[in-house]
């Protein structure tokens, strides 16, 4: 975590337009951790969510919005995974539930980062050419989840703006309610 927050801090410092940035930076840390980390494999959920941690808490550190880099942060992390060999599965869902825990930690609107955090996981599916409707429903499904774990009105802010802001979410949400 910490060395993710430095590094993700020492390249943000002095750049204006963090948002951009963010995705570049989280990606390389990302693919270079993943590569050096033998562990990763054994870990895959755990290491993807310390990553994420840590370019949560160096975004905060020199003072920009994290919900507004969330989506930069969970794209970066899951297209560094992918890109450097990992899966897709636990990458998204790695990334989407620490931004979600991590909301909750810094007191930010749960459901805004859950927003942002599965447009980001789309976003770098897409990207990397992966499969785009099973990160979908892999990220909106762990989105909720990691609400749980919060508790039912974070539930219910989730599945609202998630509802409301991402494409197939109402149909992904209420297949899932049935089962």
């Amino acid at each position: 975590v910490n060395g993710v927050k430095g590094g993700v801090k020492a390249s943000l410092q002095g750049v204006s337009d963090v948002g951009s940035a963010i995705v570049g930076v989280v990606r390389n840390l990302t693919s270079t951790t993943v590569r050096e980390t033998s562990e990763f494999a054994t870990k895959g959920i755990e290491a993807v969510a310390s990553i994420v941690k840590g370019a949560i808490s160096g975004v905060a550190d020199v003072g920009a919005s994290v919900v507004g880099s969330i989506k930069g942060i969970v794209s970066g992390t899951v297209r560094g995974v992918m890109e450097a060999g990992g899966e897709q599965k636990p990458a998204v869902r790695g990334a989407v539930a620490q931004a979600i825990h991590s909301a909750k930690e810094l007191g930010l609107n749960v459901g805004d980062v859950a927003v942002e955090a599965v447009k980001g996981s789309i976003e770098a599916t897409k990207t990397v050419g992966g499969d785009v409707v099973e990160a979908t429903k892999d990220a909106i499904l762990t989105a909720i989840q990691a609400a749980k774990d919060i508790g039912e009105e974070a539930v219910e802010g989730v599945k609202e703006s998630l509802e409301s802001s991402v494409e197939g979410a109402k149909d992904i949400i209420e297949a899932a309610e049935k089962k």
